[in-house]
């Protein structure tokens, strides 16, 4: 049981990867795929919006999906169908087929990251331990070495599928080769659900009432329009309001990024000594911090120094939120599976606050100013502490007192293995 619970951890943890170097290869070339396809600076907002919409749609889809197939087997198909999208992007040379490769890139990615998520949460709750940060922080190293790799692509003034092909070509096989690995901790050996991921819904839950998720999905929605407004605005507020110059201001969401990798990092050790509760109110406290400084800042070193504890603030909140999901749907219905829908729900409010969280602060720095606009995601991350309380007892030894999984419900992969 160890091994294969070990070797699905470590084919996850890949998958998780995967996805975070596609993605940010995709978003940090977006002026050059705006170059190459022509696209007007009145018709970009729509195709960036478009994204995470169509995401949502693919997060909502599998949550019915995953009624008839495992989790397993739809990580193990969107994977390539991301991979593939994002070298379509950079391989056509029209606007119709920019648009087509980003409609497949956004519904597959709301496939992918439900059901990466739904692997994360059974294996966390398999483990009887945190384990669900570490997943995260594969995604933030990922993310790193793709946006690594997209400035050495616009630095050697690379075409887009010259940059793309390569990292293609070595991560969907290896991606492919990990996937028999994946393990769907509890709902193996469910009923109606067959050693090939066969149809049948028999024995998986629907999951939980909407009410009773509200609390994590406003969680999740903070957390994403404050990370959100890192992305999209810290080069601009570091520049414009702080009078950084313009290589300076590259710098705040790098280290934005390696702070998250490294609070990812030890975050699990956080949950096990001090457990979620402790950690969530933490992080939700240092991210406040973090735009308080960011706010209040004299000159741009100040300012990043609160980009900095943003980072370290808000990496931990989006993972706990999901293993909190799945933790309340185990209690809720004790059947295998009924997890996965929970997750698939939550998953569409990562969208939400991320189309919410750059418009709301351009707004209001538009019409107010964007120091008092770094105010608004301060207040909504200190909100998160009130719903501390949803967290609690997570990670509990496998789900709320449930029994422990037989070594041969958890002792096959989703190949049988």
């Amino acid at each position: 049981m160890t091994d294969v619970l070990r070797r699905g951890r470590a084919s996850l943890a890949f998958g998780f990867f995967a996805q975070g170097v596609a993605f940010a290869l995709l978003v940090t070339r977006i002026p050059a795929i705006q170059d190459r396809y022509g696209v007007s600076d009145a018709l970009l907002p729509v195709f960036l919006a478009a994204v995470p919409i169509l995401a949502g749609v693919g997060s909502v889809a599998s949550e019915r999906l995953v009624r008839r197939v495992r989790p397993s087997r739809l990580l193990r198909w969107s994977q390539p169908v991301v991979l593939l999208a994002l070298l379509g992007v950079g391989a056509g040379d029209r606007v119709a087929v920019l648009a087509v490769a980003l409609a497949v890139f956004g519904l597959a990615v709301g496939a992918l990251d439900a059901s990466m998520n739904m692997l994360g949460v059974s294996l966390q709750r398999a483990y009887g331990r945190s384990i669900m940060l570490g997943f995260h922080a594969a995604y933030s190293l990922g993310g790193i070495l793709g946006a690594s790799l997209a400035w050495a692509g616009a630095h050697w003034d690379l075409a887009l599928w010259v940059s793309y092909l390569p990292v293609v070509v070595l991560l969907l096989p290896a991606a492919l080769v990990g996937s028999r690995w994946y393990v769907d901790g509890d709902r193996e050996g469910a009923q109606g659900v067959g050693t090939g991921g066969g149809t049948g819904g028999g024995g998986v839950g629907a999951g939980v009432g909407f009410k009773v998720l509200l609390p994590l999905c406003l969680v999740m929605t903070f957390a994403y329009i404050g990370d959100s407004t890192v992305s999209n605005w810290s080069a601009k507020y570091l520049q414009d309001v702080l009078g950084s110059s313009e290589q300076l201001a590259t710098v705040p969401y790098n280290v934005y990024m390696v702070t998250t990798l490294v609070g990812r990092a030890l975050g699990d050790f956080g949950v096990r000594r001090f457990g979620a509760v402790a950690v969530v109110r933490g992080g939700a406290v240092v991210a406040a911090v973090g735009f308080a400084v960011v706010a209040s800042a004299p000159g741009a070193w100040v300012g990043m120094l609160g980009f900095t504890l943003l980072g370290l603030g808000l990496c931990v909140l989006v993972p706990q939120t999901f293993a909190a999901a799945g933790r309340l749907a185990a209690q809720k219905d004790g059947r295998p599976g009924a997890s996965d829908a929970a997750v698939a729900r939550l998953n569409v409010f990562n969208y939400v606050g991320f189309l919410i969280g750059s418009p709301l602060v351009g707004a209001l720095g538009d019409a107010w100013s964007y120091r008092g606009a770094m105010l608004v995601p301060m207040v909504l991350v200190l909100v998160t502490v009130v719903y501390a309380r949803s967290f609690e007892g997570q990670p509990d030894r496998y789900g709320g007192g449930h029994e422990r999984p037989r070594t041969a419900d958890v002792g096959r992969g989703s190949n049988g293995l």
